[in-house]
């Protein structure tokens, strides 16, 4: 490795122009298909076009899933295929490249849920080179920032554009914390990191606290790069806000992300070099597993299996020439587990500082953990470095009080959480969702991960639970982990009593009724009392936020209670459960839950991420099929093109039985009651 690190040292890089001339036109991303489309053929839009913008514009959209098959350059032949205006779809693929456009205008949120880089790096390859929106994604950001994509949420410099002005490159570092600035002016986090090496950038020695710190303030200074030529790490208090490199503890990514962060790694680095320490690197195969059973006739007719076979491949081959461990395929169909599954089961400590290539990362943060989401280009500069950039969020309190009443789940008190003002006007993003209060103390470290996990919802930086007794259980119950040693990973991992939050969500989980979130967006919550009469033709209990042992636990005991009442799944329903891991699969064996589930009709599902990402059984087939899941979003078009809602493992398996979205209400005939 040292003699990779002195050829880099030896690389000519250059910063970018002082000034930026934008080629192409404005494409305004309005909720009118028709305005889109007259784009598309030609028209300009005037500046006061007065049509509003799309808000919400997820990474789904930009790149549905079928998009990421692909990881290079034909990429740019399908930015916002997904993207829908007033029910449409408006933008076909080479629609971007053949219209000319170098600027693309939003309203709020652009660039929420999937940490996919395809998709700013598919806008850069069909010739965008700004973004401009009301307020952008952190993840979604930081990978426009990495691939050299320049960002703004100042409109007044539309006109600029338009006018063909030659701009200021500080016009687009305006609020730009001092690391952020410079992988802008160097073009890219890669080139960034090439100066870096070479002592041509200057970093900012750590800021310290001002009083009390958070618990993730905690890890970030036990983390902090303060010398990476010397290899000196952690500091003994660090702000909020600083901004630079820390040591990662786990790297881990998938098959979506591992072969387009390869193929970098071989273009920009070199064939045949090696990773930085590849023992804390882990691969899965986890997401497209049982593509072939979700795969349209259409999207197979067009040689899209052979597409997306070819990220298994270059997986497996960039595995074994650098020794990573690939947690792959099992002889059953399925994967061994779902990325955050698997990390949390086996891999994950309290107080590690953890990147994955998904923004459901946060899903380890049920252990006192930092996790969060990075995109490709940041993946494969962790080979490199062993480090990566960010900054040091702010932190939201997030207090749910009393005792949850019976029935409540995590995924309730979430769904509540994702419908207040505060996260549904974005005022969360980037910050860290900090839970906490006696509902969330006593949950278990599973029923933790469902709401660390949907901190990706939120659009947060990530989400955290302090390590407790629970915490030291799970250690040594699922690790065999002595219980002092767990303790001593656990020590001292609290937020301070004068810690400073900028933000508090109080939730009073005794008042909650069971939710959903109607179709759209995981911030649609409303109690299920208040949507009325919902049948429904597909049932999921499944994916990283609910494949866990406890949710199958909750699955097992609707439709144990309905067996025994002579119920089965509702005729016309398909209800379908699928395993996070083979852990799971395995616990589920030893608890006699796959006898009940047979016995009431559901099917079950080898571990793989599946119908989530729209890829396995359990997807829709038609834009008026209805689903309740509990998976963790549902955007449009996210798990097949029908209406979906979300709910908790107990609503699914109720709704299940009944035909229709209902709360699991173990007094009524039947198990459920309207």
């Amino acid at each position: 490795m040292a003699d990779l690190i002195s050829r880099l040292k030896q690389r000519s890089v250059e910063k970018r122009d002082a000034s930026v001339h934008v080629e192409g036109r404005i494409l305004f991303l309005v909720d009118d298909a028709d305005a889109v489309r007259r784009q598309l053929a030609g028209e300009d839009l005037p500046l006061d076009h007065a049509v509003p913008y799309r808000d919400d514009i997820s990474t789904d959209e930009i790149t549905p899933a079928w998009v990421c098959y692909y990881f290079d350059e034909t990429l740019g032949d399908f930015p916002y295929v997904g993207f829908r205006a007033g029910g449409e779809f408006p933008i076909e693929r080479n629609s971007i490249r053949a219209g000319g456009f170098g600027v693309a205008v939003s309203g709020k949120r652009r660039g929420k849920g999937s940490s996919r880089e395809a998709s700013p790096y598919a806008e850069k390859c069909a010739g965008i080179q700004v973004v401009v929106a009301e307020n952008i994604e952190r993840i979604y950001q930081q990978n426009c920032h990495n691939l050299g994509l320049l960002t703004s949420t100042d409109f007044g410099v539309l006109a600029r554009l338009r006018a063909g002005e030659t701009i200021p490159l500080e016009t687009f570092l305006e609020g730009k914390d001092p690391v952020t600035r410079q992988i802008i002016e160097w073009g890219g986090l890669f080139e960034f990191n090439l100066a870096r090496l070479q002592g041509k950038v200057e970093l900012d020695a750590p800021a310290p606290a001002d009083g009390g710190m958070t618990i993730t303030e905690k890890i970030f200074a036990r983390h902090r790069v303060v010398d990476l030529s010397r290899d000196q790490v952690g500091c003994s208090s660090i702000a909020t806000g600083d901004a630079g490199f820390f040591r990662t503890d786990l790297r881990f990514s998938h098959e979506y992300v591992t072969p387009m962060a390869s193929a970098f790694f071989e273009e920009k680095v070199g064939k045949g070099e090696p990773v930085n320490d590849p023992g804390s690197i882990v691969f899965f195969r986890d997401h497209l597993t049982f593509l072939a059973m979700a795969m349209t006739p259409e999207r197979k007719a067009q040689g899209l299996l052979e597409v997306a076979d070819q990220l298994r491949i270059k997986q497996e081959e960039f595995s074994r020439e650098q020794g990573v461990t690939l947690h792959g395929e099992t002889g059953h169909g399925g994967s061994e587990a779902i990325c955050h599954s698997k990390i949390l089961e086996s891999y994950a400590e309290p107080g590690q500082l953890i990147i994955g290539s998904d923004s459901h990362t946060p899903h380890s943060g049920a252990l006192g953990c930092v996790a969060f989401g990075v995109g490709t280009t940041a993946i494969f500069n962790s080979w490199i470095t062993r480090d990566v950039y960010s900054y040091v969020p702010e932190t939201v309190r997030v207090v749910c009080r009393g005792q949850a009443p019976a029935g409540i789940t995590a995924k309730d008190m979430m769904l509540a959480i994702l419908a207040t003002d505060y996260v549904r006007d974005g005022k969360a993003i980037g910050k860290m969702m900090e839970y906490c209060g006696e509902a969330v103390e006593a949950l278990s470290i599973d029923e933790r991960a469902t709401m660390t996990n949907m901190a990706a919802e939120v659009g947060a930086f990530s989400g955290i639970v302090a390590p407790d007794e629970r915490t030291v259980e799970f250690l040594a119950r699922e690790r065999g982990m002595a219980p002092e040693v767990a303790r001593e990973l656990c020590a001292g991992l609290r937020s301070d009593d004068d810690a400073r939050f900028v933000h508090t969500i109080e939730i009073d989980a005794a008042a909650l009724r069971p939710l959903v979130a109607t179709p759209g967006d995981p911030g649609n919550g409303v109690s299920i009392d208040e949507i009325g009469d919902v049948p429904i033709e597909i049932a999921y209990g499944g994916s990283c936020t609910a494949g866990k042992k406890e949710d199958m636990d909750m699955y097992a005991r609707v439709l144990a209670h309905a067996v025994a009442r002579g119920r089965k799944v509702a005729e016309g329903v398909e209800f379908w459960i699928q395993f996070g891991s083979m852990e799971v699969k395995e616990y589920c064996a030893s608890q006699g839950y796959l006898d009940i589930f047979e016995k009431a009709g559901a099917q079950i599902i080898e571990p793989s991420c599946g119908a989530c990402i729209n890829a396995g059984p359990g997807v829709s087939r038609r834009p008026d099929q209805v689903t309740v899941s509990a998976i963790n979003r549902n955007f449009p078009g996210r798990s097949g093109p029908g209406l979906m809602y979300l709910a908790s493992p107990l609503t699914v398996a109720a709704s299940a039985i009944e035909g229709r979205i209902v709360e699991w209400n173990p007094e009524s005939v039947g198990s459920t009651q309207a």
